[in-house]
């Protein structure tokens, strides 16, 4: 289900100027030594984190075949920007934009890659509140907290997503500590995310932001349309088995096996979606439809 390694080469930070952000914006561009034509992944992590964490996904992608384009976002533990900003989520959504919009920069930053980029096909994947971030990029409909409005922010150049470990609905199925304090939560719509999406959740991923238990994280792929696909992770709590990088403290259920399976769906998901090739996805459909594998279970509508 691997296709060939190829070595990678990453440059950091790249500096994006971002007038009125408070702060330039820092990215890191990863992207396979050789090749051409090679399709994007915008990345976005998870609160707090920074644009050298979930090497483990990033590395792999770029590895075979993708440019990973990571961002530190103003909630970084990093920088000293505004993290409980109730607008926080929107300037992630205007980070992901101002990368999209610098592509020449990037491009020209890194030695070797001018050219080679295939901006035709672009896929926006993050991790918990980066699932979010992504998945606005998609459709999702996030009610602004201050004027209550819940506007399209889309973006028509990403075409596809992995969204990983991302919260549900908001509502009575949130606990008054994510009423209160993660205001962005309070009300979700994913009914106008139409592009193809892989959603990947863990049946033991219990935050304390939801009264709904694990399932909460399903609702990307349960109350959305379209081509969509949901990787159930069994025993797997928030991180997944280790995604968030190499021996980070953050995981609960260091898994390298759970890990090794994220890779291998994700990169099959992205190159099926993205056009490229449909092998992998037909190989990797095939083994999780097996009710006896101990790692997964695979859905799709």
């Amino acid at each position: 289900m691997t296709s060939e390694i190829t070595p990678i080469v990453s440059v950091k930070p790249i500096v994006l100027p971002a007038p009125g952000r408070g702060a330039d914006l820092h990215v890191r561009v990863s992207a396979p030594v050789t090749g051409r034509d090679l399709p994007i992944v915008l990345f976005a992590h998870g609160f707090g984190s920074n644009l050298d964490g979930y090497a483990p996904l990033t590395d792999y992608w770029a590895a075979h075949g993708f440019v990973v384009i990571q961002a530190t976002h103003l909630d970084s533990r990093r920088l000293s920007g505004p993290a409980h900003d109730p607008q926080v989520w929107r300037f992630r959504v205007e980070d992901m934009k101002r990368v999209l919009d610098g592509l020449d920069v990037l491009e020209a930053s890194v030695p070797g890659l001018t050219g080679r980029p295939d901006r035709g096909r672009v896929a926006a994947a993050g991790h918990s509140f980066g699932g979010q971030t992504a998945a606005i990029l998609l459709g999702l409909r996030v009610t602004d907290p201050q004027t209550g409005v819940a506007e399209d922010l889309s973006d028509t150049r990403v075409t596809a997503g992995v969204l990983l470990a991302t919260a549900g609905k908001g509502g009575d199925d949130l606990t008054p500590y994510a009423a209160e304090n993660l205001p962005w939560l309070r009300d979700q719509d994913f009914s106008h995310i139409t592009a193809p999406t892989l959603v990947v959740a863990g049946d033991k991923d219990e935050l304390p932001l939801s009264t709904r238990g694990a399932d909460w994280t399903a609702d990307p792929y349960t109350l959305s349309s379209g081509d969509k696909s949901l990787l159930t992770l069994f025993g797997a709590q928030h991180f997944l088995g280790g995604i968030a990088g190499y021996d980070a403290a953050e995981t609960t259920d260091e898994n390298p096996a759970r890990v090794a399976l994220v890779q291998q769906v994700t990169l099959a998901y992205l190159r099926h979606a993205l056009g490229i090739d449909h092998t992998a996805w037909t190989e990797v459909q095939a083994v999780l439809a097996d009710p006896a594998h101990p790692l997964g279970r695979l859905d799709s509508k």
